[in-house]
């Protein structure tokens, strides 16, 4: 490859310049000056006021914010528990891999954006500290059975201190990112298109779990915990909502308050604050707010936590040295019912050039076909895989949940109620027969999914002939016709079961190699005070997700009505967690069969028979309460026997006459206004050979004018640092790394930098040696 052709693959996609950022940084701060009457002065400290401190000046976030003379802890008049959070890095293979979320096996990572991280909190009852929960969120697509389980291994070789933590207590859930490395996933239909289980991939995500339960764990102290909701506009749409005007009128008039927010998503953003006792500093927040972690899209490769990545990790920097946070703060933002939600909410549009929407029926084009019609992002003219859209919509989460951080810092709702109580079991999906609330008989299905399935989303249109609604066997490539009937027929039993879903793949009847898809499924319930967390294994739609937690709500006020400190119940839906169970529809939305239906795997009642199963343990929620479900049948373990075609590493080599690490193309001399991109390129080395999992491949560092010491100012967790990596030749071993940092970032400022590389190549022999690389110094101006 020549080299102008690598560095223009490099120089691709940088974050064209994001509003409300740079462009307003000085116009918002001068008004801000006039204001306060000392210009010069405030102006003189920001240019030379160290770089944490003037970044807080600068930053849109705190914008139109009154400076405040200290901060005082207000005191929560909430009950007291054991608090405690933690957050660790669960980065996998950035390279090689493919990612997990749009089933493409042409998705290959080539580099890494920001690093993947497990966030978890712990909630226990001081007086009976069995009690207690422990909430993970995963920058991942989704929980997993065997992540789960090694999870739990893993805890439990801590030693006897994790005693308390079980099955019946931990929830994995996934921020449903499509920008993580795939291939750990337990059942076989996602393997397939990762080439198989890739032990690497997983073990990242299990090691990073576990240790951030046990920071969360040893960071246990009393504390309150308050609950506060806001709206989040321009975040999400309704991708199918074509499917969710079946439901009832009067249903959804209940959700329609204004045109801005109809009802056809939930705009509801539900913060709980965790606030330490000891010094009245807060020490995390846990959001849930529905919206697909599909803001980059399919062309993309590199990782990243996708929009709710972003929030995250705005969040946590906008805290670092808030007289109101702790050290070591940790924001999640966890799912809630994403099923038919999209962050792409300027619509989908066709790219076939008729300037058309795609049809609302079945979101096809001119040609009848779903392959052109893609859904458009906040900033879809610029050609950067998404990546400006997915920080925009990452943004639209931050603010609103700073806002109401800031909010609640004033006056609260505290969290009332000593107990802290959970359930899990396991339950077997396949053929469970069960009553409905108006007395019929139901019964659920072997798992199976429709044609629709394989039309794919806007967010992520199939690769063949499929279209959602009305796909079926005569609307379809005869490719498929066969390769259904490779898996199994399905009986007449099975189809008539499944009622309007023509059955495309009858995955939950088949266990040849090992089980392709969960037909037991995880159950689980969470409460503190009033606060209920339903942990829903599959992506609930907006309807079921409503449908699931007014049931629960109205359970708990019936059971537990009598309780003392007994508060009106605040319900919470987070997910998809523990396994993956792919969708869960309403009734009236699995007819339509568009994809979520089809993707419903328990047939038409797959909600009631999630509903039933949670209200029949709703009372080991009880106060008083210290019984569990039995466990049920366990689902398998397929870490073991999972097929793999993922080649490994053979070796790295330098080309001739160089080294690792030697600077392939350095920065330029001339100086670079802020936001240009600064990029260099270096002799690398496959990064699967060390994830560096709590390091960085790459960093930034700014000289000290005062002392010409260098100081770290951006790693792998900045989303404006990229990484990118390219074999060069696969006889030879040699590979390129690239190295962009998009100055658009909000926190870059004049001064002076080089950009550091940390690799480590393999011999042939297979040891393993590390070696660093470092660029020419460069001047970032205004």
């Amino acid at each position: 490859m020549q080299e102008e052709d690598i560095d223009s693959e490099k120089k691709a996609g940088p974050s064209p310049l994001l509003p409300d950022q740079r462009k307003n940084r000085s116009s918002r701060l001068t008004v801000l000056i006039s204001t306060l009457l000392f210009a010069s002065t405030l102006l003189s400290f920001a240019v030379t006021a160290p770089h944490s401190v003037r970044n807080k000046l600068t930053l849109w976030w705190l914008d139109d914010k009154t400076p405040q003379q200290s901060w005082v802890p207000s005191e929560v008049a909430g009950d007291e528990y054991l608090l405690g959070v933690g957050k660790a890095d669960i980065t996998g293979p950035c390279v090689e891999i493919n990612l997990m979320g749009y089933a493409d096996p042409n998705q290959i990572g080539t580099g890494l954006r920001q690093r993947l991280y497990s966030r978890a909190f712990i909630v226990a009852d001081p007086s009976r500290p069995a009690d207690r929960f422990v909430y993970l969120v995963l920058d991942t697509q989704s929980g997993d059975t065997a992540v789960r389980y090694g999870i739990l291994s893993g805890v439990k070789a801590l030693g006897p201190d994790y005693a308390n933590y079980g099955h019946h207590n931990l929830a994995v859930t996934g921020t449903h990112s499509h920008s993580g490395p795939g291939a750990w996933l337990n059942y076989l239909l996602p393997q397939i298109t990762s080439k198989g289980f890739d032990k690497q991939s997983y073990q990242a995500i299990v090691d990073g779990a576990v240790l951030s339960i046990k920071k969360a764990h040893e960071s246990l102290a009393p504390g309150s915990l308050s609950v506060g909701s806001t709206k989040v506009f321009g975040a999400n749409i309704n991708r199918s909502l074509f499917a969710y005007l079946a439901n009832p009128e009067e249903e959804r008039t209940r959700y329609n308050v204004s045109s801005e927010d109809d009802g056809s998503v939930e705009k509801d953003m539900t913060l709980l604050k965790f606030q330490r006792s000891s010094d009245g500093k807060n020490i995390g927040v846990l959001t849930w707010f529905p919206t697909h972690g599909t803001s980059v899209l399919g062309n993309n490769t590199l990782i990243s936590g996708d929009n709710k990545g972003v929030a995250a990790y705005l969040f946590e920097k906008s805290v670092v040295g808030d007289d109101t946070a702790a050290e070591g703060f940790v924001a999640g933002f966890s799912q809630a019912n994403v099923g038919d939600t999209s962050p792409n909410v300027l619509g989908a549009w066709c790219e076939d050039g008729t300037g058309q929407m795609c049809s609302f029926e079945n979101s096809t084009c001119s040609d009848g076909r779903s392959q052109k019609c893609h859904a458009r992002g906040p900033f879809f003219t610029a050609n950067d895989e998404g990546t400006s859209s997915c920080f925009e919509i990452g943004k639209r989460q931050f603010e609103p949940a700073k806002k109401l951080y800031d909010e609640l810092n004033g006056s609260s709702t505290p969290i009332r109620g000593k107990w802290v109580k959970s359930f899990h079991t396991f339950h077997n999906m396949s053929s469970y027969e069960f009553q409905l609330p108006n007395g019929t008989q139901a019964t659920t299905c072997p798992a199976a999914l429709g044609y629709s399935f394989a039309a794919g989303t806007s967010d992520g249109p199939g690769a063949f002939d499929f279209t959602q609604h009305d796909g079926n066997p005569n609307t379809t490539s005869p490719v498929w016709k066969v390769v259904s009937n490779i898996l199994k027929t399905p009986s007449e039993e099975q189809v008539a079961c499944h009622g309007a879903k023509p059955i495309l793949l009858d995955v939950g009847e088949v266990s040849t190699p090992y089980e392709w898809t969960p037909n037991i499924v995880d159950v689980q319930a969470f409460r503190v005070g009033q606060l209920v967390i339903i942990v829903s294994p599959g992506e609930a739609t907006t309807m079921a997700g409503r449908r699931w937690k007014n049931a629960v709500a109205d359970e708990v006020k019936t059971q537990f009505a009598d309780e003392e400190d007994s508060e009106p119940p605040v319900v919470v839906l987070g997910g998809p967690a523990n396994s993956y169970t792919h969708y869960i529809t309403t009734e009236e939305e699995y007819g339509i069969q568009r994809y979520e239906g089809a993707s419903t795997l328990y047939g038409p009642h797959t909600l009631a028979a999630y509903i039933h199963v949670t209200l029949s343990w709703v009372s080991s929620l009880g106060s008083s309460s210290a019984t569990q479900p039995p466990q049920g049948p366990e689902p398998p373990n397929n870490t073991n026997r999972s097929l793999s075609f993922i080649p490994s590493v053979i070796r790295d080599a330098a080309p001739l006459f160089k080294d690792f690490g030697d600077v392939v193309q350095d920065v330029e001399a001339a100086p670079y206004p802020i936001g240009t991109p600064v990029t260099v390129t270096f002799v690398g080395a496959n990064p699967r050979n060390n994830l560096r999992l709590g390091g960085s491949y790459v960093v930034v560092e700014k000289q000290a004018p005062e002392t010409l010491e260098w100081q770290v100012v951006c790693d792998d967790n900045d989303w404006h640092l990229v990484f990118r990596w390219r074999r060069v030749s696969e006889l030879l071993g040699t590979s390129k790394v690239a190295v962009t940092w998009e100055t658009v970032d909000p926190w870059a400022e004049p001064g002076t930098y080089r950009i550091r590389y940390f690799g480590d190549a393999k011999s042939l022999g297979g040891t393993i040696t590390g070696f660093e690389g470092v660029s020419g110094t460069f001047e970032l101006v205004d």
